[in-house]
């Protein structure tokens, strides 16, 4: 995104079905690995890095719909823009640089929540925009094309105090925006701006859902929301939801909380139990995201540890079976909390984020004394800290053209740029 984007069309072969056989471990790590059988060598895994480094913890990344550049946040409330490196799309890889955001967008306070409008193309300007919202302030519209600030919805409270949305999500048509906040979602039409919104309680004579809306997504197949209840799931998740994610065919629910070890799946046919579980190490607060790939079939997601898991959904146990399951592949790809995850439309690109706050302790140097300042010095030794935006290629290795003539196993390989 961004005036310096790439321009030209390219033609990408390693899509849909080809892309699904690309995940698994890597030459090296199969030395150290019993044999296996036929079918769990024909996965074969992700092994390019593309790496930003930042002095400050991201929080999430988001790629944009058509694929062409990613949106971070960091603790410092800036939104940075980064455009896929143009030598992705040729065979010049030895000549990949230290990748820099192309557009900054600061917020005043903590950003809770931001999104891509869902029909943006970065080859038409006028649909380039990211909706965000920060703590104590209106929702605002970024120009993802120059950077400028667009427009604002102003959500206000029955005191006529304005407050701030807890999570956002743009209609799949684009035309309006669905805000969450305690017990309330507030929808806001995108071509009036202002304070103007519908206001959907979801809580009606105590019956409904209570709490603060901390997500909010749609399904491709069932776009209608009209603010009555369908269905309130049973009970599960040990903390609050941190994240939702609908299936391409509309059928698959997948879930996750905050202190909760737990990915759900949910059959939306049959809402009443869980069809199967998948495990990661979640152990903070702080929200840790997952998706799926095009096909629906492969669920990626971080842990608190910097594991990424990949998940083949086909090979979940029957109902009823409380067996979780098992991880296709996993691999270490940052020492911190991976937090952010999101796989290319297209492209076999898979991008993660890590960080997570660091508390610092007294130091316990034996030299100072108590009663001074430097003997109540907080200490930074022995923090681990990983701040980075990481592209993983998933595909086999070589130009583009030479993809599609030879068929070469995929290995994970780091490319690394800094802010």
């Amino acid at each position: 995104m961004g005036p310096e984007e790439v321009e030209g069309d390219v033609e990408w072969h390693q899509t849909g079905a080809e892309n699904r056989e690309t995940l698994g471990p890597t030459e090296e790590d199969r030395a150290d690995e019993p044999e296996k059988n036929d079918s769990e060598d024909n996965v074969n895994c992700i092994t390019d890095m593309l790496m930003c480094c930042l002095s400050l913890f991201m929080t999430s990344l988001c790629r944009a719909p058509d694929g062409s550049c990613i949106v971070s946040n960091s603790v410092d409330n800036v939104l940075r823009v980064y455009n896929l490196p143009p030598e992705l799309y040729s065979s010049h890889w030895d000549m990949l640089s230290e990748m820099s955001p192309v557009l900054k967008m600061a917020e005043g306070d903590t950003i809770y929540e931001y999104c891509w409008f869902p029909k943006m193309t970065s080859m038409d300007p006028d649909t380039c925009f990211i909706a965000s919202s920060s703590r104590d302030n209106p929702v605002h519209i970024w120009d993802a094309f120059y950077g400028d600030l667009r427009a604002s919805f102003r959500p206000y409270n029955h005191l006529d105090e304005l407050t701030a949305a807890h999570s956002l999500c743009f209609s799949p048509d684009g035309s309006q925006l669905y805000c969450g906040f305690d017990k309330i979602v507030r929808v806001f039409h995108t071509d009036r701006p202002g304070r103007d919104c519908e206001q959907r309680p979801t809580m009606v004579k105590k019956q409904g859902q209570t709490g603060i809306i901390s997500c909010i997504a749609f399904s491709s197949c069932q776009s209608m929301y009209n603010g009555s209840l369908l269905a309130l799931l049973p009970t599960r998740h040990r903390g609050g939801l941190t994240h939702l994610l609908f299936s391409p065919n509309g059928y698959h629910l997948y879930t996750g909380g905050r202190k909760d070890s737990e990915i759900l799946c949910w059959d939306l046919r049959d809402p009443g139990q869980v069809l199967f579980s998948m495990h990661r190490n979640v152990n903070t607060n702080q929200r840790i995201y997952f998706d799926l790939d095009q096909s629906g079939r492969y669920l990626l997601s971080g842990d608190t540890d910097g594991v990424v898991s990949v998940w083949d959904t086909l090979t979940a146990p029957p109902d009823g079976n409380e067996e979780p399951l098992q991880p296709l592949l996993q691999f270490q790809a940052h020492t911190d909390c991976t937090n952010g995850i999101s796989v290319h439309p297209f492209m076999p690109l898979v991008a993660s984020s890590s960080g997570q706050r660091k508390f610092c302790w007294p130091s316990d140097s034996e030299d100072s004394e108590s009663d001074s300042v430097e003997g109540n010095v907080m200490s930074s030794n022995g923090v681990r800290q990983d701040n980075a935006l990481v592209l993983w290629w998933a595909g086999p290795l070589g130009s583009t053209n030479e993809r599609g003539q030879e068929e070469e196993p995929a290995v994970i390989e780091s490319l690394i740029f800094r802010l």
